[in-house]
């Protein structure tokens, strides 16, 4: 299926592995050129040369942290004006609640609500100016279906989906649509440090932990990236611009309702 974005161009932030890479090498796939974030220089770099010889496209890697100022600035000076823009960052840790402070919750709120918005304000305009754009934040199943040790990510993404929900309206008629992918349970470095650490405290294999995930969802298995990233691709496809301010839950059908 052609997707009609080839030539466009793109910023995929924290793209260096898990579900970033996986949106960052299925636009790729579809012809998109890519400026692509993360802190880890190293692992981003070499994401950036996988992604080139699997597609041809050019990939622009840019090392820093999206969560601060100057990590915006610098991806924004190698792409200041994308057709399509993959918000992420890392989630923040698990704990209870009592335990954090202002500080953690300032981290949070920074990383998983605050720096999305700074770059959908920095870019938005030109978009509309344009006539295309592209918007996908990549947020998480805990908006729709809270997790208790993940409050943090609770409260940081809802704030994040209540303002998408906002200005995805104002722009939409411009063909510049805004939208947000929720992941449930993917085979990631996240979840397997999650199950890591639900193994060492509980005495049991890492392997077991994931297929007690696996057994939560209907699809009977954790989910692969790479589903993941053919999703975000479509909702940036040129015939997408009827798909406004939507929260699509990608959780193998984990979360029981029947209006999604």
């Amino acid at each position: 299926m052609d997707l009609g974005i080839r030539g466009r161009k793109a910023i995929v932030c924290a793209a260096s592995k898990g579900l970033g890479r996986a949106c960052a090498m299925s636009l790729a796939r579809d012809g998109v050129d890519l400026v692509i974030t993360a802190r880890t220089k190293e692992a981003l770099e070499a994401t950036a040369e996988e992604i080139r010889r699997a597609t041809g496209v050019k990939v622009t890697a840019v090392p820093g942290d999206i969560a601060t100022e100057e990590g915006r600035k610098a991806a924004l000076a190698a792409c200041p004006a994308p057709d399509i823009l993959v918000n992420n960052a890392g989630g923040p840790p698990r704990g209870d609640f009592r335990e954090w402070g202002r500080d953690d919750w300032v981290r949070a709120i920074d990383a998983n609500m605050l720096a999305p918005i700074f770059m959908i304000k920095a870019v938005v305009d030109g978009m509309v100016e344009r006539g295309f754009g592209r918007i996908v934040n990549i947020t998480s199943a805990s908006v729709k279906s809270p997790i208790p040790e993940l409050g943090m990510s609770n409260g940081a993404r809802a704030g994040l989906t209540g303002f998408v929900a906002g200005i995805a309206r104002q722009v939409a008629q411009h063909n510049v649509t805004i939208n947000n992918l929720l992941p449930g349970p993917f085979l990631t470095d996240r979840l397997r440090a999650g199950a890591i650490e639900a193994a060492r405290q509980s005495n049991r294999a890492v392997d077991e932990i994931v297929a007690e995930r696996a057994k939560g969802s209907p699809a009977g298995r954790v989910g692969n990236p790479e589903e993941f990233g053919e999703a975000c691709a479509f909702l940036c496809a040129a015939s997408s611009g009827f798909i406004v301010g939507q929260n699509l839950l990608l959780d193998g059908g984990a979360f029981n309702s029947s209006m999604g």
